[in-house]
């Protein structure tokens, strides 16, 4: 064992188990549900992966059925999640004791993907700051537009403004309000700060910093960078146009807005769609066309070593660069001017092929174990968890227990899944000594 654990990586989905497994404990106490009855096992076992995974789908009436010590315990859970177990607990000890040992520097590169031991220091202060401005900025804006202009009391304002915008940064998907954000999807002052907080938490911090760093010489960023932010940009801008126009007549989610609103509901509902999940807009009135949209969108996810999931955009552009190159003839893969790596290619075709199987398998599964659900339903859902996403066409909630236990399987792997593989890749990688006779296979 102790063998096992000497690799900083291998201590990540451990922890995650460990944190998994007190919330889940936490939210069976009959304090946590509104009838201070015990929740049952499964649904709290559910609740606690969804929300340290960050992902937010729900089993059950999230503000009718958890009391308000429930929400906290889901509040924090969902904070210590997105954050990373072991980045915040490295922030505790260097808040603490004002240093980091070797060890848990160690560790907190295993999580952030950060293998300069040097600048640990200075980028969990960056990242402690980060958060805590942006979920302050988030919280101030909506508690004061829901205190001014719905007319709630400033305490029920805050605890509201407070909760989706940890949510929101955080990249989760769960409510204060059995149909999300539906009721304000016209409301820029509540709609649009957390849909922007869930763009900045789904960057990612490596991305985040060298972008705010060296803002005005964008051809200096790392190829990382410039394709985490334009590749972003890019997918939030495609899915938008595409949403609105897919949607613009459909009088079950915006056909009966006015223009304006229409277009701030896609813009929010697409960016919320990618990593988020807190619905803007009803899914399950969507049409079908946009389904395939929005679950591509979940699948590719955010910005490594972020709050967000999915195989990531670094990953899902670098492909497409790969793609482009073989098409051309190219012999090398180049981003900006720079040759991308082997290794780094290979990576990158690693994680999509072992995400793809495992969706695939799930939809699979889930379909086997309820007889009822579509194809589209199953692979929305399917797709939702293992990207921790949170966004349901009305599935979860009527599974049964063989159902549900795949999800939480499938938010656990996507949360840890591609960070530990991608990590554990990165820093396994041997040199042999020597290099067998090539030979060329027939492709296609």
């Amino acid at each position: 064992m102790r063998r096992f654990l000497r690799h900083p990586v291998r201590l990540v989905p451990l922890a995650f188990l460990l944190a998994i497994g007190i919330g889940t404990g936490l939210l069976m106490l009959p304090s946590m549900t509104v009838r201070h009855k015990a929740a049952p096992t499964l649904t709290a076992l559910f609740t606690a992966t969804s929300a340290i995974s960050v992902t937010g789908l729900a089993v059950v009436d999230t503000p009718g059925f958890w009391s308000t010590p429930g929400l906290i315990v889901i509040t924090v859970l969902t904070q210590i999640g997105g954050l990373g177990i072991l980045t915040g607990a490295a922030l505790v000890i260097l808040t603490v004791s004002r240093r980091l040992g070797l060890h848990n520097r160690m560790l907190v590169q295993a999580e952030t993907l950060e293998y300069g031991i040097g600048n640990l220091r200075r980028l969990l202060l960056h990242i402690g700051g980060t958060v805590l401005v942006c979920e302050t900025v988030m919280t101030a804006i909506v508690t004061a537009r829901l205190w001014l202009g719905y007319d709630y009391p400033l305490g029920r304002a805050l605890w509201s403004g407070g909760f989706h915008a940890i949510q929101a940064f955080n990249n989760s998907g769960f409510s204060l309000y059995p149909h999300g954000l539906l009721s304000f999807s016209r409301d820029p002052w509540v709609s649009l700060p957390l849909a922007l907080g869930s763009i900045i938490g789904g960057l990612g911090f490596p991305a985040l910093f060298e972008a705010a760093r060296e803002w005005r010489r964008p051809t200096r960023w790392a190829v990382a960078t410039k394709l985490t932010i334009w590749g972003s940009a890019a997918l939030v801008g495609l899915g938008f146009l595409t949403f609105l126009l897919i949607e613009w007549g459909n009088a079950r989610t915006i056909g009966q807005y006015a223009v304006t609103d229409k277009l701030l509901a896609a813009f929010t509902q697409i960016a919320l769609s990618r990593t988020g999940g807190i619905e803007v807009v009803s899914t399950t009135g969507l049409r079908e066309e946009s389904y395939p949209l929005l679950t591509g969108l979940m699948f590719i996810g955010g910005g490594s070593a972020s709050t967000a999931g999915g195989i990531k955009v670094t990953t899902f552009f670098l492909l497409a660069f790969v793609i482009w190159a073989e098409i051309r003839g190219e012999p090398d893969v180049t981003v900006g001017h720079r040759r991308v790596a082997t290794a780094s290619q290979r990576q990158a075709v690693t994680v999509s092929l072992l995400s793809v199987a495992i969706v695939a398998v799930g939809t699979s599964l889930l379909i086997a174990v309820t007889n009822k659900v579509p194809f589209h339903s199953a692979l929305f859902e399917i797709t939702s968890a293992f990207s921790t996403t949170g966004l349901s066409a009305g599935v979860t909630s009527a599974l049964p227990d063989s159902g549900l236990l795949l999800l939480t399987v499938l938010m656990y792997i996507g949360r840890v899944g591609p960070l530990t593989l991608g990590s554990a890749i990165a820093l396994n990688t041997r040199h042999r000594l020597y290099r067998y006779p090539e030979e060329q296979p027939i492709v296609g």
